[in-house]
């Protein structure tokens, strides 16, 4: 599987995403996408499942060195304090010794950007994570924390899909060297309403959603994380690396809305708006 490979990074660009799922049935998935050849796998402190990836990670006898582990600071420990003691609970619950990419989840209007450049910093030469990035940073934002971490920013992940243009976030991040990992990548199940798209994938014997995982996945310095719990499902999300898109695709991809956000908390900074229809 291709790789980026960035700003310290050597990050399959297929991931398994794992929000709101949780124990038993999170090992589960995460043991079934590792045998099926996955080697990146995304959580977070606030998902509370990090200690059954951690356990996925140990049964599946896969090695430590052969799987990205991507996980992330909640927005209300953004203090040097807060930080070191939430990168300690990730380790102990993921029983790992390192983290290979570790983002602040959400900006915080309260927090001091500086401090928390400076710590993520700090864990990346201390050698307790990789790379360190950002997620949900729009481009005020991550062009000040890439300046601020000169040069060290690795990777800025948001939702993204085909219902979503996020043209200026990818284009900022291209300038600085940054990766782009999508979120939501499948938007969240909303794509069988789309005929167009469901032309496209009529055309290649696909599904909808394996045209616009690849669609992502074609871009340079994009990854995706789609969630899959089923076998059936991390299947279908690695097939779709075998598809070949072509210009009419692509075409008939950025004539879909572009201004579907499905992910907008209370919390969330001001986003930048739609640049274009982009394709």
């Amino acid at each position: 599987m291709e790789r980026i490979t960035s700003g310290g990074l050597r990050m399959p660009k297929l991931g398994l995403g794992t929000w709101r799922m949780r124990g038993a049935a999170c090992q589960a998935a995460a043991e079934r996408a590792l045998e099926l050849g996955y080697r990146h796998v995304d959580t977070a402190q606030m998902y509370g499942n990090e200690d059954a990836v951690g356990a996925a990670l140990r049964a599946s006898g896969v090695a430590r060195d052969e799987v990205h582990v991507t996980s992330k600071v909640w927005h209300d420990r953004l203090t040097p304090a807060g930080m070191q003691r939430a990168l300690d609970e990730s380790l102990a619950a993921l029983g790992c010794d390192y983290l290979d990419l570790y983002l602040v989840h959400w900006p915080s209007p309260a927090m001091d950007l500086p401090r928390v450049v400076e710590t993520l910093v700090g864990f990346r030469a201390a050698g307790r994570v990789r790379a360190i990035g950002v997620s949900n940073f729009p481009v005020a934002l991550l062009r000040q924390a890439a300046a601020l971490a000169e040069g060290a920013i690795a990777c800025n992940q948001v939702e993204y899909h085909v219902l979503l243009d996020q043209s200026a976030v990818l284009e900022a991040a291209r300038a600085l060297g940054v990766a782009v990992v999508a979120y939501a990548p499948l938007a969240q199940g909303r794509l069988a309403d789309y005929p167009a798209l469901q032309r496209v994938a009529a055309k290649h014997g696909a599904t909808p959603a394996q045209v616009a995982l690849k669609w992502l996945l074609d871009q340079q310095g994009v990854g995706a994380i789609p969630k899959a719990a089923r076998a059936e499902s991390q299947r279908a999300n690695l097939e779709a690396l075998r598809l070949a898109l072509d210009d009419d695709d692509r075409a008939a991809i950025a004539g879909l809305p572009k201004d579907q956000r499905f992910v907008n908390p209370d919390w969330a900074p001001e986003w930048d708006p739609p640049q274009r229809r982009a394709g």
